[in-house]
């Protein structure tokens, strides 16, 4: 398979959940930028706005196995991640999984849930894996988590743990509607759910042959010294009390892979690093007390940091897929 074959699914994938979310073409390149770069994605908005319609449609744009956990502060983290039950006619434990068990997982909430249940997703996220009582068990691959959260400062929710969000490969911010899209959302919602129409479009096979074509991605030696020095500039930015982790600059890499495949590139440039630094690296940062009384939001703080850092300019040659 090369970038022909991945545009063709991809483009099939895209149609389909734009057939649902409308309007948001950003919104629903970046949920599929972070699935080929296998990553998670945090969807947070205000309610409304349709981040678990985007979420659930791409779950049923791709024929693999969906598990949706709603958040609620009485959900425990054996809900998540499985418990052993002991079985009176095998006088043994027998391990029943929980919802982590699944290819792409959607956590509807995930801020409404406490930090205890929130610290079961861990593991998984970063280890594709879960460890119950000593034992191991491998989660099924492709492995995606696709959650939302309403705005921490909004009643009843918990802001999510700095490892939580570090796992998170992106953020996005859907946004309200157009008054065009909205007029067009009149149409297609108010009666049935665009959702129950929604057949799948791609095997999980094919995304595993998307994601082995996406590494593949040649990114040259003056985009990684830029990408790293994008990230240590977060570190030893006077605005920031906590910058970027090893793992974002990763996770920046990966994503940049995937995007330059999504356009049709064998190689990545500096421009992708740059329009993904803030969905990549924002989430992630937490600013200065003295930057949020001067109104200044990591997303700010990255925007200038990408606009005062040199771009580099010799790419070296381009890998052939």
């Amino acid at each position: 398979m090369g970038l022909p074959e991945l545009n063709a699914v991809i483009d099939r994938v895209r149609a389909s959940i734009e057939s649902v979310i409308e309007g948001k073409p950003e919104a629903v390149r970046l949920a599929l930028t972070v699935m080929l770069a296998e990553g998670h994605l945090l969807l947070e908005d205000v309610p409304g706005v349709g981040k678990t319609m985007l979420a659930k449609a791409l779950a049923r744009s791709v024929d693999c196995t969906v598990r949706r956990i709603q958040f609620t502060p009485d959900l425990l983290p054996s809900d998540v991640t499985g418990t052993n039950v002991f079985d009176q006619q095998r006088m043994d434990f027998e391990f029943r999984p929980g919802a982590i068990f699944a290819q792409i997982v959607v956590g509807d909430e995930i801020n409404r849930a406490s930090p205890k249940t929130q610290s079961a997703l861990l593991e998984s996220m970063a280890e594709r894996q879960v460890t119950i009582d000593g034992t191991t068990y491998e989660l099924p691959s492709p492995f995606m988590v696709v959650a939302t959260q309403n705005p921490v400062e909004m009643e009843g929710t918990y802001p999510l743990p700095e490892a939580q969000r570090d796992r998170f490969m992106a953020r996005v911010s859907i946004g309200y509607p157009s008054p065009e899209a909205e007029l067009a959302m009149l149409d297609s919602h108010s009666g049935a759910s665009p959702l129950d129409d929604l057949t799948p479009v791609a095997h999980a096979s094919d995304i595993l042959k998307l994601i082995a074509l996406v590494r593949t991605v040649h990114v040259a030696d003056s985009v990684r010294r830029y990408t790293v020095d994008l990230v240590t500039a977060t570190r030893t930015s006077t605005e920031l009390r906590l910058g970027a982790s090893p793992r974002a600059t990763l996770h920046l890499i990966r994503a940049a892979r995937a995007a330059a495949a999504l356009d049709g590139r064998e190689y990545v440039l500096p421009d992708d690093i740059q329009a993904l630094a803030v969905p990549v690296l924002a989430h992630r940062l937490l600013p200065t007390s003295e930057a949020q009384l001067s109104r200044r939001s990591a997303e700010q703080i990255v925007r200038d940091l990408v606009q005062r850092l040199p771009i580099p300019h010799a790419q070296g040659p381009a890998r052939r897929i």
